[in-house]
């Protein structure tokens, strides 16, 4: 006979230990992406692997982008590419304070 609620009936949150976002964080406030994990925890909840990796695959890469930012990083080298190139074009000049230049001081 399977365990119904078994946390709740012993008073443990094993999601405590077992999540990233969930630990103890410093100050007591929730991890940025606590949000994202959970979500992601709930809809994947007794649906099992095969089909929770199939159905639950936005909620995963909300969470992963949240963690690493890696769709953060590509549109940052993309618009930093499209400057260089409108520098070399003549295109755009960067300010005094981009360059490395200092503002004089009194």
């Amino acid at each position: 006979m399977p365990f119904w609620e078994l946390q709740r009936q012993l008073g443990i949150d094993v999601d405590r230990w077992l999540l990233r976002q969930s630990m103890r964080q410093p100050y007591g406030k929730a991890g940025a992406c606590h949000a994202f994990e959970r979500e992601w925890v709930e809809c994947g909840h007794g649906l099992g692997q095969t089909r929770a990796r199939r159905e639950c695959q936005p909620e995963y890469e909300d969470f992963m982008e949240c963690m690493h930012r890696t769709k953060l990083a590509v549109r940052l080298r993309t618009i930093l590419e499209q400057r260089d190139k409108m520098i070399k074009e003549g295109k755009y000049t960067p300010p005094d304070y981009h360059k490395g230049k200092e503002e004089p001081r009194p």
